[in-house]
């Protein structure tokens, strides 16, 4: 399907959808598959789409995929409140439905949906058996340069390839990854964001709660990631929290490493999750 609305549309159509509250609406969670659940949690400006390339692999491997559009992005509602209570409380509310009573899940949370879950975590461990971020923010590591231009007064193929030029310049390592799906999802995805990351993330919002953390957290990194560079550095400060922290790295890929090196990210997702976290004792448990 040469179509991008088309490819996403036909995708969305295989998926069941439920509507938990968040704040005066309701946040969209979509469903594929009916083995362990795992939820997936998008990055800034995005939506379940984020994952279009790695739901299909996760299914066959098992798991009951759990995308959500988080609250201010995509068909979801603004949360009570704009910060982390007000996110993770729309998270738990959903949650709570949709695993019932006494259920926990793992979670992978893609850079902003990372730090969304870490701080879920922090505040309803009895949800949340694992955290794995891919490519977050917020453990006050050096920011990289991106490289952005505006696309005011553009069109036509001037217009595409400034959109091409910004998800190099952010998302994507290769200039073959920006192609005709990569553009759509990020226009799509960007129409419906309404809630502002800033103050969300950077420096810190990750970092914060690592010494309170009850859960497992683990990585994945692209190699090239540009907005959260150096993953040695990342792999440190997670490492200072939880020793046995497993922190794996997807070569060749940007910071969107799960839509530009899918086959090798899901392969690494799913030993990841397949392995399960080793026993750990988090240095500030009791």
């Amino acid at each position: 399907m040469s179509d991008p609305a088309a490819l996403v549309a036909a995708f969305e159509a295989r998926a069941r959808r439920i509507d938990t509250p968040c704040g005066e609406g309701t946040m969209a969670w979509r469903i594929w598959g009916d083995g362990r659940p795992l939820v997936l949690g998008h990055g800034s400006q995005g939506s379940w789409s984020h994952w279009i390339r790695n739901i299909d692999a996760l299914v066959d491997a098992g798991w009951q995929v759990i995308a959500a559009d988080l609250p201010g992005f995509g068909a979801s509602a603004m949360p009570a409140s704009e910060d982390h209570d007000g996110i993770s409380a729309a998270l738990a509310s959903g949650l709570e439905q949709i695993l019932g009573p006494g259920n926990s899940a793992n979670l992978v949370g893609f850079s902003f949906g990372g730090c969304a879950f870490a701080n879920f975590a922090a505040r309803h461990p009895h949800l949340a058996r694992r955290v794995i971020i891919i490519g977050s923010g917020g453990l006050d590591t050096p920011h990289g340069a991106v490289d952005l231009g505006s696309i005011r007064g553009l069109e036509g193929e001037a217009r595409v390839e400034r959109l091409r030029a910004n998800l190099c310049g952010l998302m994507l390592h290769h200039r073959a990854s920006a192609d005709d799906l990569a553009v759509h999802l990020l226009l799509a995805n960007a129409r419906l964001s309404r809630l502002s990351p800033a103050g969300l993330v950077l420096p810190d919002h990750i970092l914060r709660v690592l010494p309170g953390l009850k859960v497992p957290i683990d990585a994945i990194w692209g190699e090239h990631d540009r907005p959260h560079p150096y993953p040695h550095l990342q792999e440190e400060v997670l490492r200072r929290f939880q020793p046995e922290c497993d922190f794996r790295v997807i070569a060749d890929a940007g910071h969107w490493a799960m839509y530009e090196r899918p086959q090798a990210f899901n392969a690494t997702l799913i030993a990841m999750l397949a392995a399960g976290p080793p026993p750990r004792r988090l240095p500030f448990s009791d």
